[in-house]
């Protein structure tokens, strides 16, 4: 399949497909079908990456629901941990981003409930309370949620893979190149970065990895990409 250089230059954009080129080295039949098979493997991911979010999320919320013996705690923390003077340093990130939704469900003439507010966070708010400001206030519960974890998993390890997985999650909405190490194709690291998925998932509840497997294409499209 072969892309006219218009369309490229006018929609696609000549820069972004120069990396193709590039890597295909200026064949533009192999570029344009590198370029595909990219988009290809971020719907691949896409999946784990979301499902991979629900379960983070709701594991959370329950995790701290119950610490703070309150199911409506996202919001009533507003004006708990959420505004320590310690994280004035992070202009109180978690405050901030509650703030904001619930403005934009006021917007939208949308109750404002916590069920609501906690659906509404990004993959972003849920590793935030991973980041030593916020889990030392909260007593480190959020590392709780791994329940099957080996001893050598901490906060640091954890929110390095937590932080890993949620810039994937960007380059996927964003269709950036997920195929390449410099100018060379290469996917060892979304591949490192499903494994890790895989992992946690596993060490927050082991029955949950059947399905994730199940919904898991993920290394056929690379196989698929690399062969090009």
């Amino acid at each position: 399949m072969f892309i006219q250089n218009k369309l490229i230059e006018n929609y696609i954009s000549a820069p972004r497909f120069e990396r193709y080129l590039k890597a295909a080295d200026y064949n533009k039949t192999r570029a344009a079908k590198l370029y595909i098979a990219n988009i290809e493997l971020a719907q691949a991911a896409h999946p784990l990456i979301t499902q991979f979010e629900v379960v983070l999320r709701n594991s959370l919320n329950m995790q701290l629901s119950n610490y703070f013996d309150n199911p409506d705690w996202i919001i009533h923390e507003k004006d708990g941990f959420m505004k320590n003077p310690s994280l004035r340093e992070s202009d109180f990130f978690l405050r901030r981003t509650i703030e904001k939704t619930e403005l934009l469900l006021r917007r939208k003439r949308i109750s404002i409930t916590c069920g609501k507010i906690v659906s509404e966070q990004s993959l972003g708010f849920w590793v935030a309370l991973f980041l030593s400001h916020h889990y030392r206030l909260i007593d480190g519960q959020p590392i709780k949620i791994f329940d099957y974890k080996p001893v050598s998993e901490n906060r640091s390890r954890l929110y390095s893979k937590l932080s890993a997985i949620k810039t994937l999650r960007n380059r996927v909405n964003h269709c950036d190149p997920l195929c390449f190490k410099k100018n060379k194709i290469d996917c060892s690291l979304i591949l490192s970065i499903r494994l890790d998925m895989l992992r946690l998932i596993e060490w927050i509840e082991p029955d949950l990895l059947p399905f994730f497997e199940s919904i898991d294409k993920l290394t056929k499209k690379v196989d698929y990409l690399m062969s090009i």
